[in-house]
């Protein structure tokens, strides 16, 4: 059996590791549920391009509707977001921002965001933090027995960062409600 040597460099590693995510777990919001009215609870996650994104960050310019989805390149998945791109003069029109949240790789973010021609951020949330924050997460996905999988499911915020919209779906095989989260995005609208 090859041994890797144990070098400072990788207790540094192990040490930056175990502080991350500490921080991490003190930073995840304890509530057993959130509602709409509340405030969204804030995030860091890394984009395709490796960029940290905030969401404090979008909504101090724009509404911002979260789709959190279970699995890049599955066929329900794929349509969904590509109903969302095609669509995505009305959602700018109501000043809107689409942020598409997985626990795939940002790699894997990015070559199906790249095949599908997606024009909006794709967010790898590979640790699950935001979908234990947003309470979207499958312990154990209905489907090919997997663990700690996104559920679909769809939140619209305000700038003032209030939940305006949410529907957290448990069937994988649905999609959210476009029409209820553009009537979200007209109440955001005109408020």
């Amino acid at each position: 059996m090859l041994k890797t040597p144990f070098t400072p460099y990788s207790e540094k590693l192990l040490e930056a590791a175990h502080r991350r995510k500490t921080k991490t777990q003190s930073s995840i919001v304890k509530t057993t549920t959130l509602h709409i009215g509340n405030h969204a609870p804030d995030f860091t996650l890394y984009n395709t391009a490796n960029e940290e994104m905030t969401l404090k960050g979008f909504i101090e310019s724009s509404n911002v509707v979260l789709l959190f989805f279970p699995l890049a390149f599955s066929g329900i998945c794929t349509n969904e977001l590509c109903s969302i791109r095609d669509d995505m003069h009305k959602y700018e029109q109501l000043n809107a921002i689409i942020l598409g949240i997985s626990v795939d790789s940002m790699f894997a973010l990015n070559k199906f965001k790249e095949e599908q021609q997606l024009q909006f951020e794709l967010l790898s949330d590979f640790n699950r933090d935001v979908a234990r924050q947003y309470h979207v997460l499958h312990e154990d996905f209905p489907l090919f027995n997997m663990k700690n999988v996104t559920k679909r499911a769809a939140f619209v915020i305000d700038r003032k960062g209030t939940i305006r919209h949410m529907e957290i779906l448990d069937d994988p095989g649905k999609i959210p409600d476009f029409h209820a989260i553009e009537e979200a995005l007209h109440t955001c609208h005109h408020d």
